[in-house]
C-alpha cells in the first residue's frame, strides 16, 4: 500500500560528513575481516615488504596493521581521513587503476564507526599521529616510530551499535580475518605477513625468495599445504592481452566445497561468476557430482581491459571482453589437465594405505578356536596341542591358481616395470589389475580405466568429424522475450557447432531447426531456457556440451571392458600402455581415480620391515 501524502512535500537535505561516512562504512566495512582487507591493501599500495596484523576479540575490540611502507607526512594525515581523498589515482581515467585502493573511502569510513589512530613516518622525516572517533578528528601530533605506518582501530562499530548485533562469534570473526590475510598473502609472495589474535600468533608467512613462479609455489605450499602443490599442475597461457598463470589441482584431488578455489585479477582477490563458472567448465567432464576442483588462478592484463570500479568492496570485476577471459581460463585448464595424462593425486595412494588394517598384537593371545585343544602336561612343563578329530581336516592345500577370483599368468619380462604404470602381474576379482613398477605396485580398476579411454576416443572423433545434427520434422518454436531471444542468438554459432541449429522466428521467438543426433529425446524448449539461465548468471553456457558429453560418457561406459571379465596378460599390459598416453586417464568419467600406487617403502612399513 502506498501511504504517500501528496500534500506533504519532502525536504531534501545535505547529509553531514559523519553520516555520509557511516553510510559508506556499511558498504566498505561489513565485518572486521573487511577492515583488515582494506588496511592490508593500503599497506601493499605503500610498498610494504612486511605487514603485521594484530586483532583482539575477533577484531571487535582491536585491529592493528603495521607496515614498513613509504609512510605519510604530518600534512598527509588529515587528508587521508577525508572522504574521497586518495594518492592512488588522479581522477583522469577510472580504468587506469594500478593499485588496490582508489576510492578514498576506507579510512574515513573506519573513523566514522570506530576509534581510529594513525601513526606514520616517512624515511628521513619526523613521525606524526592523528586520531578520529565516531567521525570526530583530533589535531595532528608528533609521534615516534619507524618508517612506515601503524593503523589501530578500536571498538569497531561503537558509533553504530546496531551493526554489532550482526557480528558472529569471536572465533568465527577471527577465522574470517585469518582467511582474508591468507588470500592476500597468496598473491604477494615477496611480502612477509604475520597475524596475531589476542596475543597469540596464528599465521606467519615470511617473504619468499627467487623468481616469481617459484616464490608463488613456495607461498602456496605454505598456505594451502604441500599436498596441493604436489598434486597441482602449473598454468601459463595467454590470449588477447590476457595472461593466466597459477596452479590447478588434479581432478582426483578435489574438495567437498569450493573452499580451495582462489582467483585473482591483477593481484586482487575476486569473487566473479564469470571466472568461477569458467573454472567449473574447465573440469566439466572430469569432476564427479558434489566435488569441487582446487585451483589458484592469477589473471593479469592491462588495467584498461578490466573495470574494478564495480562494487565498493572491489570483489567483483567486469572485463571488456568477457568471452576472451572465460575462454582463456577454460581452454588453459582443459589443456593442462589433458597434459597430466595418467596422473592421479598422491592422496589417493595415501588413502589406500590408511585403509589397510593389520591384526592387533593382542590377537596373538586370543582364545584358541573351539576345535583346537590345549593339553597341559606336567612332565617337564611341556605344552602339547592336538587337533579335535571331529574337525574336517583339509586333504589338499589350495594353490593360487585355484582361487576363483585371482589369476596369474607368467609373461616374459620385457622391461615394462620401468613404465609409469608398470607390468601387469595378476588380475583379482576379475576387475582389478595388479602391476609391478620399479618402486612399488599399481592397482588399476579395469572398467573405470577403459571407460575413460573409450570416452576420450569418442570425444576426439566428435571433434574431428563434428557433432552430427538431425533436422526436426517440425521445427520447435520457443517463445521468448526479445531480450532473451537476442541473448541466445548471440551464441547461435557455438550451438550450431554442437549440432543445435536455431533461427530467429520473429516477435522474440526462435525456431529450433536441428538437434544433435545423439540426443534423441531432446526437450529443446527446456534446454534453451536452461541455457538462458546460464547466460544470465555466468555470461556463458556449457549445458549443451555437458549433455553431449554425458551421452558420450554413457556410450563409453557400455562399450568398455566390463567388471568381471577375465583379461589376458597381453590385454592388461595393452590397457596400461594406452592409459599412459591418454589424456585424463588418471580418473574415470565421473571423477573417481582409475588407479592407485603403493610405493615399496610404504608396503615394507606395513609389514614392519621399515620404521
Amino acid at each position: 500500500m502506498n501511504n504517500h501524502n501528496p500534500n506533504i512535500r519532502p525536504i531534501i537535505r545535505q547529509l553531514d560528513e559523519a553520516t555520509a561516512n557511516r553510510i559508506a562504512a556499511g558498504e566498505v566495512v561489513e565485518r572486521p575481516a573487511s577492515a583488515v582487507k582494506e588496511l592490508i591493501e593500503n599497506a601493499l599500495d605503500a610498498g610494504a615488504a612486511r605487514i603485521d596484523i594484530a586483532i583482539g576479540e575477533g577484531g571487535k575490540s582491536l585491529i592493528r596493521v603495521s607496515d614498513d611502507g613509504c609512510g605519510m607526512t604530518a600534512e598527509d594525515l588529515p587528508l587521508a581521513l577525508s572522504r574521497h581523498a586518495t594518492s592512488k589515482i588522479d581522477g583522469d581515467d577510472l580504468l587506469a587503476i594500478n593499485s588496490f585502493g582508489f576510492r578514498g573511502e576506507a579510512l574515513p569510513s573506519l573513523g566514522a564507526v570506530g576509534r581510529l589512530t594513525i601513526t606514520s613516518r616517512v624515511a628521513g622525516g619526523d613521525g606524526a599521529g592523528i586520531s578520529v572517533a565516531g567521525g570526530r578528528m583530533t589535531a595532528v601530533r608528533p609521534a615516534a616510530g619507524n618508517p612506515g605506518t601503524i593503523v589501530e582501530l578500536r571498538d569497531l562499530f561503537f558509533a553504530t551499535p546496531a551493526r554489532l548485533k550482526f557480528m558472529r562469534s569471536e572465533r568465527a570473526e577471527a577465522q574470517a580475518v585469518a582467511d582474508t590475510v591468507r588470500r592476500l598473502a597468496m598473491a604477494e609472495p615477496y611480502v612477509g605477513f604475520t597475524l596475531s589474535s589476542d596475543g597469540r600468533e596464528i599465521f606467519r608467512a615470511d617473504a619468499e625468495q627467487g623468481e616469481l613462479f617459484g616464490a608463488l609455489q613456495t607461498r602456496l605450499a605454505r598456505i594451502m599445504g604441500r599436498d596441493f602443490i604436489d598434486n597441482a599442475i602449473p598454468l601459463d597461457a595467454q590470449r588477447d592481452g590476457l595472461i593466466l598463470t597459477g596452479f590447478a589441482a588434479l581432478p582426483t584431488y578435489s574438495r567437498g566445497a569450493a573452499v580451495a578455489q582462489h582467483i585473482y585479477v591483477n593481484g586482487r582477490p575476486v569473487r566473479d561468476k564469470l571466472l568461477t563458472g569458467a573454472l567449473r567448465a574447465g573440469y566439466m567432464d572430469v569432476m564427479t557430482t558434489g566435488r569441487y576442483p582446487a585451483a589458484v588462478l592469477y589473471l593479469t592484463c592491462d588495467p584498461q581491459l578490466v573495470d574494478v570500479n564495480v562494487h565498493p568492496a572491489k570483489a567483483e570485476v567486469r572485463f571488456r571482453d568477457p568471452s576472451a577471459a572465460r575462454g582463456l581460463v577454460v581452454s588453459a585448464l582443459r589443456h593442462c589437465l589433458a597434459n597430466a595424462g595418467h596422473r592421479a593425486s598422491s592422496t589417493v595412494g595415501d588413502a589406500t594405505l590408511a585403509a589397510f588394517r593389520t591384526e592387533p598384537a593382542s590377537g596373538l593371545n586370543a582364545p584358541p578356536p573351539r576345535n583346537y585343544q590345549m593339553d597341559y602336561r606336567p612332565s617337564g612343563g611341556a605344552i602339547r596341542a592336538s587337533l579335535d578329530l571331529q574337525a574336517p581336516a583339509p586333504t589338499q592345500q589350495a594353490g593360487f591358481g585355484d582361487a576363483p577370483s585371482a589369476r596369474f599368468e607368467h609373461v616374459a619380462d620385457t622391461g615394462a616395470t620401468e613404465a609409469p604404470l608398470g607390468a601387469a602381474r595378476a588380475q583379482i576379482h576379475e576387475n582389478y589389475i595388479i602391476a609391478q613398477t620399479e618402486d612399488g605396485l599399481v592397482i588399476v580398476d579395469q572398467h573405470a580405466a577403459h571407460e575413460r579411454l573409450v570416452y576420450e576416443r569418442l570425444k576426439a572423433q566428435a571433434e574431428t568429424n563434428g557433432i552430427a545434427s538431425q533436422a526436426l520434422l517440425i521445427p520447435e518454436i520457443v517463445e521468448l522475450s526479445e531480450a532473451d531471444a537476442n541473448r541466445v542468438m548471440s551464441i547461435a554459432g557455438e550451438l550450431a557447432e554442437l549440432g543445435l541449429v536455431i533461427e530467429e522466428f520473429g516477435g522474440g521467438a526462435i525456431a529450433v531447426r536441428e538437434a544433435p543426433a545423439m540426443l534423441s529425446k531432446l526437450n529443446a524448449q527446456a534446454l534453451i531456457r536452461d541455457i538462458l539461465d546460464d547466460l544470465a548468471d555466468q555470461g556463458a553456457s556449457d549445458r549443451l556440451r555437458a549433455r553431449i558429453d554425458a551421452v558420450l560418457s554413457s556410450m563409453a561406459c557400455h562399450g568398455s571392458v566390463r567388471s568381471g571379465r577375465r583379461m589376458t596378460a597381453d590385454e592388461m599390459n595393452a590397457l596400461l600402455r594406452e592409459m599412459e598416453i591418454t589424456p585424463k586417464s588418471g580418473q574415470c568419467n565421473h571423477g573417481r581415480p582409475t588407479w592407485v600406487k603403493l610405493r615399496l617403502g610404504d608396503i615394507e612399513r606395513l609389514f614392519g620391515r621399515k620404521d
